[in-house]
């Protein structure tokens, strides 16, 4: 169950803006009470589901900004209600597990989750990755336009094979569609911007989550692995002990031995017949 905490701080709703929704889908009454004092206390407005049928029900009546969800539930799991509430309406959702499993946070991620956290778990340490959620969703590009016209080139980032569409938050390695979750792209991009420039797990931290503190390194270790995954081994560069940096892919008919060392199933995230959904699944991979 959490851990004891400070008192919550004051309400972060702005005067006459509308409360920010969460919806809670946790089977232990005790933490799922915890959880929803918590966000009340911040000026939130929690609805909270004790099973795997009813929080997808209550996600697509609800339409959240946030999703607070267990792994193990009753009815179907917490994997099966990411998929589903991702599938209809996409949300930021935060899982929550009571196994220290990087499979189980791989999984996670893959079928749509934005963050991972393990229980028992700080209150205050909840509130800030929900609020960095919040503020990563809030000053997102708005997608481009169905049927429009190409991203403009400032909002259009090419190395080598890769293309990163800003406007659109789609990206493309030689030509393939890649399907990236929201913070999954945002750490892409950041790397992106620098390619070559090795960026530490605390500055990706502070860029891409918005967390002030290093809690939360194993999570830009696994969303890595997600990239790899989905993009090719070749794409991101570990520096031990340090961080990551981008490294420039060669164009798909140049350099030697040519490819992009792509997976097969980056585009239609086929291949992993455990995990069949519309979102295309991070299983395990190899160790950044």
């Amino acid at each position: 169950m959490p851990t004891p905490d400070l008192p919550a701080p004051s309400s972060s709703s702005a005067p006459g803006a509308d409360p920010v929704r969460v919806v809670v889908v946790e089977d232990e009454p005790t933490i799922t009470r915890a959880i929803a004092d918590r966000l009340t206390a911040e000026g939130w407005e929690v609805t909270t589901a004790p099973d795997g049928p009813s929080g997808v029900r209550t996600v697509l009546e609800v339409h959240p900004d946030l999703v607070v969800l267990d792994v193990m539930l009753p009815g179907f799991d917490g994997l099966e209600v990411c998929r589903r509430i991702q599938a209809a309406d996409p949300v930021p959702v935060l899982m929550l597990t009571a196994r220290d499993d990087e499979t189980d946070m791989l999984v996670g991620l893959g079928v749509g989750a934005d963050d991972y956290m393990t229980k028992p778990f700080s209150m205050r340490e909840l509130v800030a990755r929900l609020k960095a959620l919040l503020r990563r969703v809030r000053r997102a590009p708005a997608p481009a336009p169905a049927g429009g016209s190409p991203a403009e080139p400032q909002l259009a980032l090419q190395i080598g094979d890769l293309v990163i569409d800003r406007a659109g938050r789609r990206v493309m390695r030689a030509g393939v569609p890649a399907h990236l979750t929201p913070t999954e792209f945002d750490l892409l991009l950041c790397l992106a911007t620098a390619p070559g420039t090795v960026l530490t797990r605390e500055q990706l931290l502070t860029d891409v989550w918005d967390w002030v503190d290093a809690t939360g390194t194993r999570t830009v270790d696994s969303h890595v692995k997600a990239l790899r995954r989905k993009l090719g081994a070749d794409l991101v560069r570990t520096v031990h002990g340090v961080g990551y940096a981008l490294e420039a892919p060669e164009d798909a008919d140049g350099g030697e031995g040519g490819g992009s060392g792509l997976p097969a199933d980056a585009g239609t995230g086929t291949g992993i017949p455990d995990l069949e959904q519309p979102r295309d699944p991070s299983g395990p991979s190899t160790a950044p």
